[in-house]
């Protein structure tokens, strides 16, 4: 199995630091966040290391996020909040601090302290088809 030795989510599925678990099996381990945006936030991470998600094999990422369903059930459950946000951040740039492939799983309540900024824009005319068939080709590239 692929870990980083200084990697502190590693760490925890080697359990040489403490958390508080919720789901494990063979590819996936889930626990709380030592820092919740909201109590009840949930990290589910591959059990192997993998520094964002693009690198990870498709047949493993389906593995692990099949326990997504069962852990946002237990956690809307168990939180009696309205609603979750999953999120899966890959680099500093999106927002990740922990350089290991992790889904937060993020229970919201109104008038919780966490906001989620979509400042959403238009494609100028044309640009969208552009778009499209830019990351088409790439895809046609890489099957």
């Amino acid at each position: 199995m692929k870990t980083d030795p200084d990697c502190v989510f590693c760490k925890i599925v080697a359990r040489e630091i403490p958390a508080a678990e919720l789901l494990e099996d063979d590819d996936a381990f889930a626990f709380l966040d030592i820092g919740p945006l909201t109590p009840g936030h949930t990290l589910l991470i591959p059990r192997e290391h993998y520094t964002t998600v693009d690198e990870m094999p498709g047949d493993l990422l389906a593995r692990v996020t099949q326990h997504l369903p069962l852990l946002v059930q237990a956690v809307q459950a168990a939180t009696g909040c309205d609603g979750v946000n999953i999120l899966q951040n890959n680099h500093r740039i999106a927002g990740q601090l922990v350089p290991h492939v992790h889904i937060h799983i993020i229970p919201r309540r109104p008038g919780d302290a966490w906001t989620f900024n979509w400042p959403a824009s238009e494609y100028a005319e044309g640009e969208m088809g552009k778009m499209a068939d830019r990351i088409y080709r790439e895809l046609e590239r890489r099957c």
